[in-house]
């Protein structure tokens, strides 16, 4: 049994990487990696820790290799530096970015779904963290139930 959930979030993962790699654009990129932001901040801060691993799964995060590894972190933190300023203008500037791609389903729904992957990186896919996927789902006109939060 254990194998077979291996092997089912193995195929899950690479079919993602390869749905991200359809979109290789500056917005798309952004809106997933304000995402990331905002999963981190789902507790209301992102202290260092958070920032130190959501860095290193940026840096090796399959979903995101398609990216320049400089951009993506640099973007990163810009978001970040915002929630550090103050954790309401750091969500806004986030949901602002992710807003960009609304209207682009396809682009939506790949960003959800690798907001989830971060969200349940840990193990622990925390209710904090669903809520604020649903959040992002709000913000790009997609249904929640549909990623199961």
């Amino acid at each position: 049994m254990l194998s077979w959930l291996k092997t089912k979030g193995a195929e899950a993962r690479a079919t993602l990487t390869a749905e991200v790699a359809k979109f290789r654009n500056r917005g798309f990129m952004e809106a997933v990696v304000a995402s990331c932001a905002l999963v981190a901040a789902a507790d209301g801060s992102i202290d260092g820790a958070e920032k130190q691993k959501m860095m290193g799964y940026i840096r090796n995060a399959d979903e995101l290799k398609h990216f320049a590894t400089d951009e993506v972190v640099a973007f990163f933190g810009k978001i970040t530096s915002s929630f550090e300023f103050d954790v309401e203008i750091g969500r806004a500037e986030a949901l602002k970015v992710i807003g960009r791609i609304r209207g682009n389903d396809e682009q939506a729904r790949i960003m959800v779904r690798v907001a989830c992957a971060i969200g349940a990186a840990d193990g622990d896919f925390a209710p904090s963290e669903k809520s604020v996927i649903r959040t992002i789902c709000g913000e790009l006109g997609l249904n929640p139930g549909d990623f199961d939060l």
